[in-house]
């Protein structure tokens, strides 16, 4: 098909399959008709009512609710997402009190979910809604977007969902389901392409419980229409489904690029007092895990193969003394090997951390001058600072050293 978005044609399914009238060109897809749009709709609620998800935020339609569980749901498992959603509601009940919370507060709170940026947009946009918006929540997608931290799939879950406005929530289950559903063969990496997914789903979706439809294709994107293990054979949608009817469903969605990410190597320092407190400091408060606490982190510089690179490899430690005496003007007593080492996976970048515990001399602990956004702490303490994911992974690998 010339020009086309799709691979193949629901005409030639006509009358085979559960395809039994045709409808437009949307957007470079062949799509149903009416007939057919309405039977895929009395399908998809028929499992959906029968087998949908029981889940704390849809047990009402309150839109901060819903709110608060979408961008939790970004990038994290709903498992892990559930417990952190009833936490969070229990310590800020309404968008008022969110407004009013203090970011460190709402960092702890946020902490191990990742993405923390999110937790902040979170907070300005409550802040948005009560100073301009009399604290009521905009009733459209369209205002909803204006908000910090809500895009296109945001503001068309709440919108469908609390105010039961017509209008699709496009994510990666959406376009899942609905690149099988029709063959669509655009890249669904390439944002620009999600306008095709967007204006097919608003055509198939029609008026009739539109969040629930959303609602519906999150389900099946989890359950049946899985990315790698599809359950096409016996998927409630299977018979309307072109992927499924021509055996190619492995092929949809179409995804072809993918940012290789990139590998960052750092030296944790684990400095202790004489207290048997370590040092902590603030991150910045702009970029990766911002105004979050971690131990003292130094960067190892990729040199390239060298015979100043191997002996530095030897013999680690030495630099990352030097770096600490630059940086504190004491010289910390530290480890020659590491006690450990902690990898993580952000979504871009790859964290590989060697752990080196350390003490202060007590020469040195009598120089010792207070850093600006530092702290000392015992690291059993977890509720007296935001750590990201990250940090707590290096506690633990601290607590499996001390521990042999």
């Amino acid at each position: 098909m010339s020009g086309s978005n799709q691979d193949f044609s629901p005409k030639d399914w006509l009358g085979q399959s559960a395809i039994v009238d045709l409808g437009p060109t949307i957007a470079g897809v062949e799509v149903w008709g009416e007939q057919t749009n309405q039977a895929f709709r009395k399908t998809l609620f028929d499992w959906y009512d029968r087998e949908g998800r029981h889940l704390p935020w849809r047990e009402s339609k309150d839109p901060y609710r819903i709110w608060i569980s979408e961008i939790m749901l970004q990038q994290t498992q709903v498992n892990t997402v559930i417990p952190y959603y009833q936490r969070f509601l229990q310590a800020f009940p309404t968008v008022e009190d969110l407004a009013a919370a203090e970011e460190d507060d709402l960092l702890k709170l946020w902490a191990g979910l990742g993405y923390y940026s999110r937790a902040k947009n979170l907070h300005r946009a409550a802040q948005e809604i009560a100073n301009d918006y009399g604290g009521q929540f905009p009733r459209t997608a369209k205002e909803l977007k204006k908000l910090s931290g809500i895009g296109p799939y945001t503001a068309g879950a709440i919108a469908s969902i609390a105010f039961g406005q017509a209008v699709p929530a496009i994510d990666g289950n959406a376009m899942r389901v609905f690149s099988r559903l029709f063959t669509i063969n655009a890249d669904i990496s390439r944002q620009k392409n999600h306008a095709i997914f967007r204006e097919v789903v608003t055509y198939v979706m029609g008026n009739e419980r539109p969040g629930d439809f959303n609602q519906a294709l999150m389900d099946l994107g989890s359950s049946y229409e899985t990315a790698k293990k599809p359950l096409s054979d016996i998927s409630p949608i299977k018979d309307f489904n072109l992927a499924t009817l021509t055996g190619t469903e492995l092929d949809y969605p179409v995804k072809l690029s993918k940012t290789k990410s990139k590998t960052i190597h750092y030296q944790a320092l684990l400095l202790e007092n004489s207290q048997g407190q370590y040092l902590i400091e603030k991150r910045p408060s702009q970029g990766l895990l911002a105004n979050l606490w971690t131990v003292p982190l130094f960067e190892v510089a990729d040199q390239g193969a060298s015979d100043q690179q191997e002996e530095e490899e030897r013999q680690p430690y030495q630099n990352l003394v030097a770096e600490a005496e630059a940086v504190y003007d004491v010289r910390p007593v530290v480890m020659k090997k590491s006690i450990g080492h902690v990898r993580h996976v952000f979504s871009h970048r790859l964290w590989e951390i060697d752990l080196y515990y350390a003490k202060l001399s007590p020469a040195a602990e009598k120089r010792w001058q207070d850093q600006e956004d530092s702290d000392w702490v015992f690291s059993h303490d977890l509720n007296q600072h935001a750590y990201p994911t990250v940090q707590m992974k290096i506690w633990q690998g601290l607590k499996d050293y001390l521990a042999e």
